[in-house]
């Protein structure tokens, strides 16, 4: 993921659904087209729910990581 160049980050990290999905709607509605965006959560349904969101909306989902304390995604902005 270190080779991704990052444009904006957001940290969602002690929110659970649907708070970093509306969090990262907002931050994407502020990007341009081919922008990254960088979420990191602690909520374990993320990881679904982002896979859905990218699906849904457009979005490619870059990147997708997990560690013990957190889940980290990068989303490119359509």
């Amino acid at each position: 993921m270190n080779t991704l160049n990052i444009n904006k980050e957001l940290d969602v990290k002690g929110l659970n659904c649907p708070l970093p999905i509306l969090r990262a709607k907002k931050a994407l509605a502020d990007m341009e087209s081919g922008q990254t965006l960088k979420i990191v959560a602690t909520d374990p349904g993320s990881v679904k729910d982002f896979a859905a969101f990218c699906k849904q909306t457009g979005n490619p989902l870059l990147s997708s990581e997990e560690t013990a304390q957190d889940f980290t995604f990068v989303i490119a902005k359509r």
